[in-house]
């Protein structure tokens, strides 16, 4: 196979250009709640080959889902601060090479997924891929202010991955995870959105910083991350987990309303402060990592 060079770049900036297609930093989030809910799934430790098939297969199909939205999005990229040296911007390769790129990418994750997991968890992961694209990026983005609060559905589906890839089938444990990730985005984007704001004004995104007062905004994030907190409290009884998980699932969310009342507090006369925007941005990632590895651990310990 030979790796076709734009003009101006060297091989080695396309290679990195064809990495930064798949937003690896996205996908390794993903991949933070898929390993925990396998060992939730499983009660134990699952099969490390399932693991690796599971990883592998799923960050194929995220990382082509992750290209296909910069193809589509190659013309808003140009015009924003925080994407403007992304490869399609720079021309480091054509959109079409991006796009056989991606479409290989997910034929790819589909076999392996099929072949050494399992229909459902293929067929999940192809459906999260068809969401982003032709949903969230094709139809929502640009159109509505509920744009993240819908799409972030997809970036929800690899617990469902998770799940089936050990049980096959899906329940009420993977519903709740599921939906613990989706009312997490909108907290999660909106304040990266609210350091963003301009951007997004621009490039005529109407994310709701852009749409909504400041105060709104903070507000919603503030109710999104009161329900999460709830819905992380329930898992616990429902997945019959131990102190650790209940311990550490209100500690976190106690956090974590604690930096989404602070936002929402400096939120006055429609403007934010952008640093605790971004503290809550980044506690966020911290958030939804700890809560799921504690999961895990949970599980562990009460196997032992």
């Amino acid at each position: 196979m030979t790796i076709e060079v734009s003009k101006g770049f060297s091989t080695t900036d396309v290679l990195k250009g064809y990495l930064a297609l798949t937003k690896p930093r996205i996908i390794e989030l993903l991949l933070v709640t898929t390993i925990p809910t396998m060992v939730v799934a499983a009660n134990a430790i699952p099969s490390l080959w399932l693991v690796l098939d599971t990883l592998i297969g799923g960050t194929l199909a995220a990382a082509g889902a992750n290209a296909f939205n910069m193809v589509i999005d190659r013309d808003i990229d140009a015009i924003m601060e925080r994407t403007k040296r992304r490869p399609l911007v720079r021309g480091v390769m054509s959109p079409r090479a991006a796009t056989v790129f991606a479409l290989g990418l997910e034929v790819v994750a589909f076999a392996i997924l099929a072949v050494w997991v399992n229909l459902l968890a293929a067929w999940l992961a192809v459906a999260a891929m068809l969401f982003y694209v032709f949903v969230y990026t094709i139809w929502l983005k640009r159109r509505s202010k509920q744009n993240i609060v819908i799409g972030g559905a997809a970036g929800a589906v690899p617990v469902l991955v998770g799940w089936a890839a050990v049980t096959g089938n899906l329940s009420v444990t993977p519903v709740l995870l599921f939906l613990v990730v989706f009312i997490w985005t909108p907290p999660h984007f909106w304040a990266l959105a609210v350091r963003y704001r301009d951007d997004y004004s621009a490039a005529h995104v109407p994310m709701m910083p852009v749409v909504a007062s400041l105060r709104r905004t903070t507000f919603e994030i503030l109710v999104y991350t009161v329900i999460m907190w709830v819905l992380t409290v329930l898992i616990g009884p429902v997945a019959h987990l131990g102190w650790i998980y209940a311990v550490s699932s209100m500690v976190l969310g106690a956090f974590f309303t604690f930096y989404a009342m602070r936002l929402y507090r400096h939120a006055v006369h429609d403007r934010a402060d952008a640093g605790e925007a971004m503290r809550l941005f980044h506690f966020s990632i911290t958030y939804l990592t700890a809560l799921f590895v504690l999961m895990a651990v949970d599980v562990l310990v009460k196997a032992r």
